[in-house]
């Protein structure tokens, strides 16, 4: 048989062993893998393993129909390993050899989260980079630098106001979508539709005397023109839509924060043709077919962290994923293609608590959002790209022995008893540089709570299950909330021009590639 390009027999066969040794090399180490087996060959076979799959990577130039950005919110790089580790010791698994799903994005680059005006950022300037191309200030959405926080003027800020990546490819007459479970008024949602001076300008209620600025849950109907709404807006904060005179459908005794009268949640439906719904199963008799927009409130504010979904939503709430899922189907409808963000907004409020177990299976619970966008998405045609805002003070320490429970005390290798401090106590793997500090409550993820503040060494927690999903880490700098942190996120990403993501950016870049992927 003749060979295609005049390969000659004895060259095809060696072609043809090489690629059979591969495929057993491969077969062994998923099977060494999968017995547990450990050695120097083992760990030489993995490494060739992914060699060779990483000189199977090629770029792909061409240019994106949709873009779907994850972020995690407070998801720096201590936060992915600590919750790839617990997700694979919830399986039984190797957790740290386990992989979140965005892990196994091909390309990655660092991202420098520093803003305009401080070397530890919140929220809304890091977003308004991501999505406008433009560093800011801390405190404002999606307007430049040369504006100061809380200015009440409009004309100033539509003088100063950023186009966002969303407002691009609603202009292109392509679909958008906003997905989070913190308030969709909050500030990485807002980033992406609205214009303000000021992330707390959430509800009219909040605009002080003699502001002209439209708040943030009007700017999510205002901005757009009739019928050319976003289509799918998902997340918390009904009460923000809801005017002072209506009760809460799920919590009888909570009103609407609007003095406006408006009821933004009817608005949405006449004026978008849209479809409104505020409990689980409403979410699912929606038929993406035969649904244009969608407006999905689950809670009053925030929704609830994945932990306590299930047990303390009465009325219930999809997660993350299933919410990331309906939004895929309504979007990609559209011949023009889709913009879609998604954020896991309450890991940065477990952080902020100290409470450890709440952001990390927030984390995980995104990360299942991201394998769901992975199967309903071709990577010929969707750039999908995973970063954070920000990341927190959250460190992971001491010597425990491989596959030490992530959220327990240390022990060391060749040892049963918990290694002591110099005080004679146990300590834990994960803890807080800043915070309330420590504390076991029924549960957790809530910086409210009236327990005093109690850093540093307070208690023996020999006898105390530090697994518990109320627990809270100890802190060192008694503060009543954890920060951020100002070191570098990730950026994770696979599809169209996704291979521009490399090195060390300024975190505006990922609008860049982004824009460039859509070549808006």
């Amino acid at each position: 048989m003749k060979m295609k390009f005049g390969l000659k027999p004895i060259v095809a066969a060696t072609a043809f062993a090489l690629c059979a040794h591969s495929m057993l090399a491969a077969a062994e180490v998923e099977e060494d893998s999968a017995a547990g087996v450990e050695s120097a060959a083992t760990w030489y076979k993995a490494g060739q393993k992914a060699l060779r799959e990483a000189k199977q990577l090629h770029p792909n130039a061409h240019r994106a129909k949709n873009v779907i950005l994850f972020i995690g919110d407070g998801m720096g790089i201590s936060t992915v390993t600590a919750s790839r580790i617990l997700e694979g010791q919830l399986q039984g698994k190797d957790g740290e050899k386990n992989s979140l799903a965005f892990e196994k994005l091909p390309y990655l680059a660092l991202s420098k989260t520093y803003s305009a005006n401080q070397q530890t950022p919140d929220s809304a300037p890091t977003m308004t980079a991501m999505v406008t191309g433009v560093k800011t200030s801390d405190g404002v959405l999606s307007i430049d630098q040369d504006v100061a926080r809380k200015e009440k003027d409009n004309a100033v800020i539509q003088a100063h106001k950023l186009t966002t990546i969303l407002e691009l490819a609603k202009a292109r007459g392509m679909s958008t979508g906003v997905v989070t479970t913190a308030r969709v008024t909050h500030a990485t949602p807002a980033a992406t539709y609205a214009h303000t001076a000021e992330r707390d300008w959430e509800a009219d209620s909040n605009l002080p005397a003699g502001t002209s600025v439209k708040d943030i849950a009007a700017q999510a109907i205002d901005n757009f023109a009739a019928n050319r709404g976003m289509e799918v807006l998902m997340g918390g904060g009904r009460t923000y839509f809801m005017p002072n005179t209506k009760f809460d459908p799920e919590y009888p005794t909570v009103k609407g924060r609007r003095k406006d009268g408006r009821d933004l949640t009817s608005e949405w439906q006449t004026k978008f043709n849209g479809k409104y719904v505020w409990n689980k199963a409403q979410f699912d008799a929606i038929d993406p077919a035969n649904t244009k927009s969608l407006l999905a409130l689950f809670e009053p504010s925030h929704v609830q962290y994945e932990a306590d979904r299930e047990k303390m939503d009465g009325a219930g709430e999809p997660s993350i994923a299933e919410m990331t899922d309906k939004a895929i189907d309504i979007l990609q409808k559209n011949k023009k293609g889709f913009f879609l963000m998604v954020e896991g907004g309450r890991i940065d409020h477990a952080h902020h608590a100290g409470n450890a177990y709440r952001a990390l299976t927030d984390t995980i619970a995104m990360s299942d959002a991201v394998r769901k966008a992975m199967e309903k998405t071709d990577p010929e045609d969707t750039l999908i790209v995973v970063s954070a805002d920000h990341s927190h003070v959250f460190t992971i320490a001491g010597y425990p022995k491989r596959g030490n429970p992530i959220l327990g005390k240390v022990v060391e290798p060749g040892k049963t008893d918990f290694a002591k401090a110099d005080d004679g106590m146990p300590y834990t793997t994960l803890s807080y540089a800043n915070g309330r500090g420590y504390h076991v409550l029924p549960v957790g993820g809530d910086t409210s709570y009236n327990e005093p503040i109690q850093t540093g060494r307070v208690a023996d927690m020999t006898h105390v299950d530090t697994t518990d999903q109320g627990f809270h880490q100890e802190a060192l700098v008694p503060l009543s909330s954890e920060t951020h942190a100002g070191e570098d996120v990730a950026i994770f990403a696979r599809g169209p021009k996704a291979h521009l993501f490399h090195g060390v950016q300024e975190q505006n870049y990922i609008f860049h590639v982004m824009k460039d992927a859509l070549d808006l």
